[in-house]
C-alpha cells in the first residue's frame, strides 16, 4: 500500500511505510507510587504549617512541702506559604492537522479528537508533564529543598524550620577493610534519624536510602552485602544484576532510583544516597490549593485541573490548559540524612 501524499513533494509521494517508531521517555514515579506524601486539600492559595517543639526534662529531687517544679510549656510556631502554581497549555489548529497522515497509518488522516487526547494525556501530553514535575518536587522534598524548573531554590525546608542540614556521611565502599564497618555506618544513620524524629517515627516506620548509580553498584558489590546474601535465595538476584532494584541491609531499604532518561532532570547524583522515612505520619505532606477560576474559588483543592477551550465562533482551534497547585512539604527536615560513596575527609 502506498502512503498518502501528505507533504505534496516527491520524496514523500510513494514511500512505503514499513515500521513505526515512537520514542517515549521514561516517566519516573517511584516516590508517587510509594504514597509517602499525605494529601492536604486547601480552600485557599495559602497554607499554614504549625509546629510545636516538645521537650522532656529531668525533674530534680525536692523536699517535702517544697513547691513542685513547674513544667516548661512548648514553643509553638506557625508559618504560612503561598502554594506554587503549575500551568501548561497546548493549542491545536484545524490547519495544523489538515491532510496530515495519522502516526503509524498509511492512509488514515489525523482526527481532531484523537490529537486532542494524545496531546492531553498521551505519553508526553500535558497531564504527563504535570505528573513528571510532581516527581521532581517529591524528590526535592525528600532532600529538603524543592527546586523550580531552572534549578532555582523555591522552598528550603531546613531554613524554613530553623534546623541545620545533617552533615554528609562518607561510605567508604571501595575499601574492603574500612575503619568503620558498613553496618556500623548504617546504625549511625538509623539511630540519628530516629533520635531526630522526636516521636514522628512509629513501629512501622522504615528508612529508605535512594541511591545514585555509582553508589548502588559499589554497595551491592561490597563484601559485607555479598556475605549477607550469600546463603539467601536473593543472592541469585545479586549475581544476575541489580540495576534499578532494591535490597534490605543494615535495617535500611536501599533502592537504585531510576530518574529521568537524562539522569539529571530528576535524579540522585551518581555517587550519592539520600535517606528518608516511610510510614512516618505527618513528615511528608502535599498541599493542593484550588484553581484560580470562578468554578473552584474557595473549594477544596484538587491535584489537577483540565480546562478545554474551543473556538465556538469558527471551529478553527481547540486549546487545552492544565493547572496544578501543589506544595510538597517536609515538616521534619532534620531526619533527612545523606551520604556519599567515598573515604571520609
Amino acid at each position: 500500500m502506498v502512503m498518502i501524499d501528505v507533504f505534496r513533494s516527491d520524496p514523500f509521494s510513494t514511500v512505503q511505510l514499513t515500521r513505526v517508531v515512537e520514542r517515549t521517555p521514561y516517566q519516573p514515579d517511584m516516590l508517587g507510587q510509594m504514597g509517602i506524601f499525605e494529601p492536604v486539600p486547601s480552600r485557599t492559595l495559602d497554607v499554614a504549617v504549625e509546629d510545636r517543639d516538645g521537650v522532656l526534662t529531668i525533674i530534680p529531687f525536692s523536699e517535702i512541702g517544697a513547691p513542685p517544679t513547674e513544667r516548661t510549656n512548648e514553643k509553638r510556631n506557625i508559618r504560612t506559604f503561598r502554594v506554587p502554581r503549575l500551568a501548561t497549555a497546548d493549542t491545536i489548529t484545524a490547519v495544523e492537522i489538515a491532510g496530515v497522515r495519522d502516526f503509524g497509518e498509511e492512509t488514515a488522516l489525523v482526527q481532531m479528537q484523537q490529537e486532542v487526547a494524545r496531546r492531553l494525556s498521551g505519553p508526553t501530553g500535558l497531564t504527563r508533564n504535570i505528573e513528571y514535575t510532581w516527581e521532581r518536587h517529591r524528590l526535592g522534598a525528600i532532600q529538603g529543598k524543592v527546586l523550580d524548573a531552572d534549578n532555582t531554590e523555591k522552598f528550603n525546608w531546613f531554613t524554613t524550620f530553623g534546623v541545620s542540614e545533617p552533615a554528609e556521611i562518607a561510605f567508604d565502599l571501595a575499601n574492603t577493610s574500612p575503619a568503620r564497618k558498613l553496618r556500623v555506618i548504617c546504625n549511625e544513620v538509623t539511630r540519628g534519624m530516629r533520635r531526630a524524629a522526636k516521636g514522628a517515627f512509629t513501629n512501622r516506620t522504615r528508612i529508605v536510602g535512594l541511591c545514585g548509580d555509582e553508589f548502588w553498584d559499589k554497595l551491592t558489590t561490597h563484601p559485607d552485602v555479598e556475605k549477607t546474601y550469600l546463603n539467601w535465595l536473593a543472592a541469585q538476584e545479586l549475581r544476575q544484576g541489580t540495576a534499578w532494584q532494591s535490597l534490605s541491609f543494615g535495617d535500611i531499604d536501599w533502592v537504585n532510583y531510576r530518574g529521568s532518561d537524562d539522569n539529571s532532570t530528576i535524579a540522585i547524583a551518581t555517587d550519592k544516597v539520600r535517606f528518608f522515612p516511610v510510614n512516618a505520619p505527618g513528615v511528608f505532606q502535599v498541599a493542593h490549593a484550588p484553581a484560580e477560576f470562578m468554578p473552584w474559588v474557595n473549594t477544596l483543592g484538587k491535584p489537577m485541573y483540565v480546562i478545554p477551550i474551543f473556538d465556538k465562533d469558527r471551529g478553527a482551534w481547540w486549546k487545552m490548559e492544565v493547572y496544578s497547585y501543589p506544595l510538597h512539604i517536609c515538616t521534619r527536615p532534620e531526619v533527612l540524612y545523606r551520604g556519599k560513596a567515598g573515604a571520609p575527609g
